[in-house]
């Protein structure tokens, strides 16, 4: 099993700790760095600063959102970090949310399962360098009745296949990923559920497409807190998880809400749900129950954190990706180099 880094959102005022860490994480040996964009910071231009600063890890996107961008123009920008990179670039895409898509984007928040088959249809055929011409239910290149003529990518990736992953949640997103991606980017990933919420879904894709897991990267995310208080540490995350059960998306559409209740948590994610709505953000976070921060992120001393990598890794995962949780740039290196050591003691590295 192979660690990554997820730096999270660019300019929530830890710029250059950022990127001290994703140094620090190139120096021990992770595999991949993620960047993350939604109303603020975009992904590619914190990658491209990472990655011109860095040595072997690669770069990811995690995600570029869908409603940003055309699909050629994802393409080129892939193909663009690809290159400058050295062949470091992973692509990740997901069609974000209801209230993002259509209030930042002003995209309608429709058919996302065809849209994003779609987008990656042509973004794999763009990357390819053929010339390219596409008629479906969202896009058609050319127009038709116009000027346009299909035409090619003049930029050259390093690789002729740059790996694109997409996030992933629901039944049916999985399984789409499954058949058309190269690996799903998970988000509070519990090693005792994970087959049942994601990997007998993403199993079904690959099965439609003809595929084994054989070379499916499952990567989840997962914050990492060392120290002895396991409960106090827990505690760090608690508005973290409420904000995403109880008020990512709406009340209707909520993909992170509807996963805590395939986990057991029905009722639970209902009262959180219910308290972030109504304002109560801090009884949201109170209402956050224990076990689901302790199954949903790595915590404690090295030795518990290693004892969960494996059972991440027999659970089917092949990237772990951390979120090292900190106060000061210290506390935040600290953190990193712990899942170094607790990788190494897990007998995974």
């Amino acid at each position: 099993m192979r660690l990554g880094i997820n730096l999270g959102y660019w300019g929530a005022g830890m710029d250059g700790d950022n990127l001290a860490v994703a140094q620090e994480a190139d120096r021990l040996g992770y595999d991949v760095c993620w960047a993350a964009e939604a109303y603020g910071s975009d992904a590619p231009t914190v990658l491209t600063w990472v990655a011109a600063q860095t040595e072997s890890i690669d770069v990811g996107s995690a995600i570029m959102q869908i409603p940003a961008r055309q699909p050629t123009m994802t393409a080129m920008t892939a193909a663009t970090l690809d290159s400058l990179s050295g062949g470091r670039f992973r692509l990740g895409l997901g069609v974000s949310g209801p209230q993002v898509s259509e209030g930042w984007y002003g995209v309608k928040f429709d058919k996302p399962l065809a849209r994003t088959r779609e987008y990656v249809e042509i973004v794999r055929r763009a990357m390819s360098r053929e010339r390219l011409s596409y008629e479906g239910e969202h896009w058609t290149l050319p127009l038709p009745d116009g000027p346009g003529k299909p035409i090619k990518l003049t930029v050259h990736p390093k690789r002729e296949h740059i790996p694109l992953y997409i996030a992933a949640i629901g039944p049916k997103n999985l399984e789409q990923t499954g058949e058309i991606a190269d690996g799903a980017l998970l988000i509070f990933p519990s090693a005792e559920h994970l087959e049942d919420t994601a990997l007998k879904y993403l199993r079904a894709g690959r099965e439609k497409a003809g595929k084994t897991m054989d070379g499916f990267d499952v990567c989840p995310t997962l914050p990492l807190a060392v120290g002895d208080d396991v409960n106090g540490l827990a505690d760090m995350f608690r508005p973290y998880t409420a904000l995403y059960v109880g008020g990512m998306g709406s009340r209707k559409q909520n993909f992170y809400n509807q996963l805590a209740q395939r986990m057991g948590y029905e009722k639970e994610a209902a009262e959180i749900q219910d308290k972030y709505l109504a304002g109560d953000k801090s009884g949201a976070a109170a209402a956050v129950p224990h076990q689901l921060i302790d199954q949903t992120a790595l915590l404690g001393s090295v030795e518990r954190i290693a004892d969960r990598m494996q059972a991440y890794a027999a659970a089917g995962v092949t990237t772990l990706t951390l979120a090292p949780a900190g106060f000061t740039l210290d506390e935040r290196i600290t953190a990193l180099r712990a899942g170094t050591e607790a990788l190494e003691r897990s007998g995974l590295a």
